[in-house]
């Protein structure tokens, strides 16, 4: 009896602060489709951005958010960015626990407040208040406040109503307002399968959604940018770092940047372009003289970081970095940009989404895009030249996944032009395999390896030059961990930069590799290669199957075979072809003690419908399967 009066007034308490609260504040009220695959849930997410006029604008949100468990801590994003033209008017947050009961209240000057940067003086006035709170336990609900007033109104902020795997949301509204002398522009994606509200009066749009389930990670699926709803959202008009434009199209966009934020930057001092000129006078062209001042902007250079859109988006004038020796993506491209200049070569800052989803600029709608600087040098007659300026180890005109096979925004003096980055084909990310290797009559294995590694390949690879002799054993014995006691007897690595390879000299050793049955030894055949991987299995795949990247491998592996064993038997030559790549493989007989074992693996690029997702996957279960293969052996 006493029991029953106690959940009574339990469900009434719950039944009181739900009242109280407008039911947001309690994951009792979450609908259950929304707590599905979901470590947190937007209860209500709302935006107003009121555009006072081309040169000021407020930032109000309201975002109130259940967190589920642990992994959903990551999604309550409360932080706020200011500088010298962004001013925090107003951050608060409020913290319910699972009955919607406040229990803690945070204040603008409670918040944490540090630097915007990693490292150096340019961006001092970079900063970023954040939420550091730790629950004392699950479910609990935040409620985030924030008032933001921006001088710069270039870059206004996207529907976004999801942005993480995860994640559901109950409600999410977006409204602009704007005067009437402002043009807004807007692009509208990914709202096929959602019931989107939306409102246009003058000077005003709002959007509204409402009941978006969380959706777990696929492997091999486009990048999530990419599949989300989102409405960009731009103004015809706007004000930079000070500076009144107006904009329609990708080349007016250019134009302006060129013009008003990276032509007066070209500050090198007289003697700074001396000692370039001096440095470039005996080089032949202007490629040969590009790549002799990036290899002197690495060495005379640090990175620090700074993502576009924090600490402006105009570039520190090229002297400061000169003088000072560091900067962010934006500094860094723009000095190595002037030197050029200096020496006579042509090159373009161009702006770009770095990552590697390979997100590109939308091609149709300008606006203030990307998170990334890289540098271009046009080429009249082969394909253009990327530096990545950011990088000491790189080499000269090799740019790898965190830039590659996009459009980006190449800014001239004539305008701005929409180009693709580099796309590596599979042929050209390649990976040569030289090896042999001995196994003894009692089933150990000792081998040699060359590898040698090109394009997206060498990308993967070229970091492991600096790693300690330590680091080096423990990736080697990861690579091959399907070997068991393995032992790696040296390790010799080259980088050349010259020809954009990556080469590695292997040995190691291991007993027990082969398995001995009575007068018989069974001996898996693809020691150096071995592919690993089968992609995850989806009863219900949702996305389309997307290969981001293609490769081929090439392997040739000599075998001597144990002094008192000879073949019993061996596996069949083999050979797949589909639309996704190819496998070949084949063992062949050099003498009574010799084998040759032969191997190319092909995967293509490209993106195909989610049915096609079990047809790759077995293409990769077949490709483990023959790389598994093994060969029988019998006693003499």
């Amino acid at each position: 009896m006493i029991t029953k009066k106690i959940m009574s007034m339990i469900i009434l308490l719950i039944t009181l602060s739900v009242t109280s609260q407008e039911n947001l504040y309690t994951s009792f009220t979450i609908p259950a489709n929304l707590k599905e695959k979901a470590n947190a849930v937007i209860r209500s997410n709302d935006v107003h951005i009121s555009l006072k006029s081309s040169s000021e604008m407020h930032i109000t949100k309201k975002r109130i958010i259940t967190v589920l468990n642990k992994e959903g801590n990551d999604d309550v994003d409360a932080h706020a960015y200011y500088d010298n033209n962004v001013k925090i008017k107003r951050l608060e947050v409020l913290v319910f626990n699972n009955f919607g009961k406040e229990i803690k209240k945070i204040k603008k000057n409670d918040f944490k407040d540090v630097s915007a940067v990693d490292g150096g003086t340019l961006y001092s006035d970079s900063r970023v208040k954040y939420l550091d709170y730790t629950p004392i336990e699950y479910p609990y609900t935040i409620e985030f406040t924030s008032e933001v007033a921006n001088n710069n109104t270039a870059f206004i902020q996207s529907f976004l109503p999801v942005n993480d795997y995860f994640l559901s949301v109950e409600k999410s509204t977006y409204t602009i307002e704007f005067p009437e002398d402002i043009t807004i522009r807007i692009k509208e994606k990914n709202f096929e399968t959602l019931d989107l509200h939306k409102e246009v009066l003058s000077g005003k749009i709002k959007y509204e959604v409402k009941n978006i389930q969380a959706v777990k990670p696929e492997a091999y699926s486009p990048a999530s940018i990419n599949m989300s709803p989102r409405v960009l959202v731009a103004s015809k008009q706007f004000t930079l770092e000070g500076v009144h434009t107006q904009v329609e199209n990708w080349n007016d966009f250019g134009k302006w940047m060129y013009h008003d934020l990276i032509k007066d930057t070209y500050d090198l001092s007289a003697s700074t372009i001396n000692i370039v000129q001096d440095l470039v006078k005996d080089e032949p062209n202007d490629v040969a003289k590009a790549k002799k001042i990036y290899q002197y902007v690495q060495d005379k250079t640090r990175y620090i970081s700074v993502q576009v859109g924090i600490g402006g988006w105009k570039p520190f004038n090229a002297s400061e970095v000169d003088k000072l020796g560091y900067g962010d993506c934006k500094a860094l491209t723009n000095y190595t940009m002037s030197l050029l200049k200096a020496a006579g070569v042509k090159s373009n800052y161009t702006v770009v989404y770095a990552g590697n989803s390979q997100r590109s600029l939308e091609k149709d709608f300008a606006a203030m895009q990307g998170n990334h600087v890289i540098l271009n040098i046009p080429q009249e007659d082969k394909e253009d030249i990327w530096l990545e300026c950011t990088s000491q180890k790189l080499p000269f005109g090799f740019i790898g996944d965190f830039t590659d096979d996009r459009d980006v925004l190449v800014i001239t003096p004539e305008g701005g032009k929409i180009q693709h980055t580099k796309k590596y084909k599979p042929e050209e990310s390649l990976q040569l395999i030289k090896g042999n290797y001995t196994v003894s009559n009692n089933g150990a294995i000792e081998a040699n390896v060359n590898v040698n590694s090109k394009g997206i390949q060498y990308d993967d690879k070229y970091w492991l030059e600096t790693e300690t002799e330590r680091d080096l054993d423990k990736h080697y014995k990861k690579r091959w961990k399907y070997i068991n006691t393995i032992k790696i007897n040296s390790m010799h690595i080259a980088n050349n930069k010259e020809t954009i390879e990556f080469i590695e000299d292997v040995s190691f050793q291991a007993t027990n590799y082969s398995k001995k049955l009575g007068d018989r030894m069974l001996l898996t055949v693809n020691a150096l290669n071995r592919n690993t991987e089968i992609p995850d299995r989806y009863r219900n795949r949702k996305h389309p199957l997307k290969i981001r990247r293609g490769f081929k491998d090439v392997d040739e592996v000599e075998i001597k075979l144990p002094q008192d064993y000879k073949v019993e038997s061996k596996p069949d030559n083999k050979t797949i072809e589909n639309k996704f790549g190819s496998y070949k493989a084949e063992v062949i007989v050099k003498d009574d003690n010799t084998l040759i074992y032969k191997r190319e693996f092909v995967v293509k690029d490209g993106e195909f419908p989610k049915e096609d997702y079990d047809a790759f996957r077995t293409f990769y279960k077949e490709v483990n399967k023959q790389d598994n293969s093994k060969i029988a052996l019998i006693k003499k």
